[in-house]
């Protein structure tokens, strides 16, 4: 018995509904609460069938009136008690999954953010988006569409076979075994139609979310670019995928609810089939018949809800492995531990690390990065410390950001070592490397609230003084001035009120607020004129510089690095392998050595704006 128990437990850990559902933290008793009174309801609807079919039955010989009034009481009172039960048990089984997904949503977010950012920065946004709300969705709803509607109906139905046995043990027999195929064989055939329909579901509403985002986010660029027909053409797709998943089921799904209609019918006639001899026998009344024939009309309202909990219990355990899988693939191996965790980056105890107190020092050592199974940039060495900064320059697309990703420990190395102070970067605690490191992406996120509470991302403390401060050192004061609240300004959803340029430098100004010593922009000058473009590269190299800030700068333009101690210059070889550093050295270098660097003024090659 108690390896039974013990594999049962072994089967519950690795199973990944469980495992989703123990993160929305449900309180038990609540549920047991929200059984009772569902079962509580639907006890009132087939108390009040059993009770009103005796009242006509009865009432048809027409005997004292007083005889009657129990029944006509109790109809009234079961008609009234199951619409407020039914209401009482829609609050506490919301109260319960509304609660669930508040605590699994936290949950998550402080497992992503303790864990490897890497796993989540692989995915698209539409899918994180997906999987942290339709998902978490699904996974809460396990609760109030599938294990509350299975108890109630475990309740109900036990109760409601005990009352026709009472009666009529034949009957008891045939409503068990009705019940048995509408609330067993429908709801099993319900969830095998829905297991290939909610894989592809799932991934088609991946794609449509996905694929909508695109849309919403850079309507304007695709148009102008020409794309727009080809995102929008594939959100249709998307959906057609979606719809054609929903409609391979039906076929089964209407099986599942044929059988239910059916079992229904089986058993009011086999109760009126059993029913006839034993009023024959003397066993049973005319009134006693009608409790016997009618009342499994109502019972099997039970079974009607079991096929959809079925299909819940689907839907919910695949969106339950698309939770943890994500969570599993954040979560640090046993390997990755610090070595030791009260000991900070820069501290003696990492190996080959400096004198406890000192500015971090990243390095990367021969480093090949990308996404896929193929890099993108191999051969990357680099070093930045406070003080220095170093420019990478490549046309779009040659894997700058990768490369940035992969210095801040977003993306892991697929040849060659990223290392803070001596410790590779997967070692170190993330919340230590996040106080080391500062990375900000091209499409990093402008929230709906004002410009100071946007700045205040980076640290909680930031006064409105030192707000304008950083606004000024990106250009942003005229910007700031112009609003009609200044920093208390709301900037709208997803930053609708601001330009593209204005959103970089926005970004670039919030990671400067930021107490992380070293500082890895992709691209801060995007979507601005060359001039200002690059008074904003030679500005954010000057304040770093001014306060021993390490900068490693990815841009397009040759011409922005005037002012960084290195410029590493990206290109791809003719066969069309992976990028690599084709020059290095300081600005004015690779400037001066036109002939040996002819290649970065031929755009059509390189992509480099050199001026």
């Amino acid at each position: 018995m108690s390896a039974s128990a013990g594999r049962l437990r072994d089967r519950l850990a690795a199973d990944p509904l469980w495992r989703a559902v123990r993160l929305l933290d449900v309180r038990w008793g609540r549920t047991v609460k929200a059984v009772v009174l569902g079962s509580l309801a639907l006890g009132s609807s087939v108390a009040l069938a059993a009770v009103a079919a005796w009242l006509i039955a009865r009432a048809s010989q027409m005997p004292p009136v007083l005889t009657l009034g129990v029944a006509v009481v109790s109809v009234r009172a079961f008609g009234i008690s199951r619409g407020i039960f039914r209401y009482l048990e829609r609050l506490a089984s919301h109260d319960v999954a509304l609660r669930g997904m508040a605590v699994l949503r936290a949950n998550l977010y402080a497992a992503l953010a303790a864990g490897r950012p890497g796993t989540v920065v692989a995915l698209r946004r539409g899918d994180l988006l997906a999987r942290v709300g339709a998902d978490v969705d699904a996974v809460g709803d396990v609760v109030v569409r599938a294990l509350i509607p299975a108890g109630v109906a475990v309740v109900v139905g036990t109760g409601s076979v005990v009352l026709l046995t009472a009666f009529l043990p034949a009957a008891g027999l045939a409503l068990a075994a009705c019940l048995v195929v509408a609330a067993v064989v429908g709801p099993w055939l319900s969830a095998r139609a829905a297991r290939t329909i909610e894989v592809r579901g799932a991934a088609a509403r991946a794609d449509m979310t996905s694929a909508c985002l695109d849309l919403l986010e850079n309507a304007g660029p695709l148009a102008v670019s020409g794309r727009l027909e080809t995102r929008t053409a594939a959100l249709r797709a998307a959906d057609r995928e979606f719809a054609a998943a929903n409609d391979d089921g039906a076929r089964t799904a209407g099986l599942s609810a044929g059988l239910v209609a059916g079992a229904t019918g089986t058993a009011v006639l086999a109760a009126l089939l059993l029913g006839l001899p034993a009023i024959t026998a003397g066993t049973l009344t005319a009134t006693e018949l009608s409790v016997v024939v009618l009342t499994p009309l109502a019972v099997f309202e039970v079974a009607t809800v079991l096929p959809a909990a079925a299909v819940q219990l689907r839907r919910s355990r695949i969106a339950a492995q698309r939770i943890m899988a994500m969570l599993d693939g954040a979560e640090p191996a046993a390997d990755d531990a610090p070595v030791a965790d009260s000991a900070p980056v820069g501290s003696t105890v990492h190996g080959g690390g400096t004198a406890e107190g000192t500015a971090p020092v990243a390095r990367l050592d021969g480093v090949a990065c990308g996404w896929g199974r193929d890099p993108a940039v191999t051969g990357i060495d680099l070093v930045l410390r406070p003080g220095r900064a170093v420019g990478v320059v490549g046309p779009s697309g040659i894997g700058k950001s990768t490369l940035l990703m992969t210095a801040a420990g977003l993306v892991p190395t697929q040849a060659g070592t990223v290392t803070l102070d001596g410790v590779a970067v997967d070692d170190v605690p993330g919340d230590e490397l996040a106080r080391q490191v500062v990375f900000v992406a091209e499409d990093g996120h402008v929230f709906d609230t004002t410009v100071l509470e946007n700045l205040r991302v980076a640290r909680g403390d930031v006064t409105p003084e030192e707000a304008r401060e950083a606004l000024a050192d990106v250009g942003l004061v005229g910007w700031l001035d112009a609003l009609p609240d200044g920093l208390g300004t709301t900037l709208g959803p997803d930053a609708t009120t601001v330009s593209g340029g204005e959103r970089r430098r926005l970004l670039v100004a919030r990671a400067l607020l930021a107490p992380a010593p070293l500082l890895l922009v992709d691209e801060p000058a995007e979507h601005l004129d060359a001039a200002t473009a690059d008074a904003l590269v030679a500005r954010l190299v000057e304040v770093c510089r001014s306060r021993g800030r390490g900068l490693l700068l990815a841009t397009h333009r040759l011409s922005a690095l005037v002012g960084v101690d290195e410029v590493l210059v990206l290109a791809q070889p003719a066969d069309g392998g992976p990028a690599a550093v084709v020059a290095r050295g300081p600005h004015t270098d690779l400037v001066r050595d036109v002939e040996a660097y002819r290649w970065a003024l031929d755009r059509e090659q390189s992509g480099v704006q050199v001026t």
